[in-house]
């Protein structure tokens, strides 16, 4: 248990810093019918994550993303998940209800240009500052420490 608990806390500062700098935006279409836009969360921290439904380690994440999502909504920061696979949206709606996801999950398709670049594995999750920029990126699982440590990091060396 002390070395799972060492590896997320490596984890943290693991997310890798980004090179976009300045804000970015983008609109999906929601699994419940709604448009997100990335920009209604400025002053918010915003997790993006892409991930699959076939996707092991997504699902392993998914109960993180949900927690962190739900301890934060409110406040100071929120979750997007961008699911990216060839799915029915019957079939996702009912998967999403099964996994008890309240976050957002949006729509896209392989044609969508979303500012990210290429997305290599899932999953991958995007840390948004609350000015709209990109400031981490992850290849592979998060959990709600490691978020939350990476942003108080980030708040600390930005003070």
């Amino acid at each position: 248990m002390n070395f799972l608990r060492t590896f997320f806390l490596l984890l943290a500062v693991s997310f890798s810093q980004s090179v976009l700098a300045e804000p970015i935006d983008f609109r999906l279409s929601g699994l419940d019918g709604q448009q997100y836009s990335l920009s209604d969360y400025r002053g918010k921290w915003v997790l993006v994550n892409f991930w699959a439904t076939w996707c092991p380690p997504c699902l392993e994440e998914m109960p993180e993303l949900e927690m962190f999502h739900n301890s934060h909504k409110d406040n100071d920061a929120v979750v997007l998940g961008i699911n990216m696979e060839d799915i029915t949206d019957a079939r996702l709606k009912d998967f999403v209800e099964k996994q008890f996801v309240s976050y957002p999950i949006l729509l896209t398709d392989q044609n969508s240009k979303l500012p990210f670049g290429r997305v290599s594995g899932l999953p991958t999750s995007f840390l948004i500052s609350p000015k709209g920029e990109v400031i981490a990126k992850q290849v592979g699982t998060v959990t709600a420490d490691s978020i939350e440590n990476f942003m108080k990091s980030h708040k600390e060396k930005n003070q």
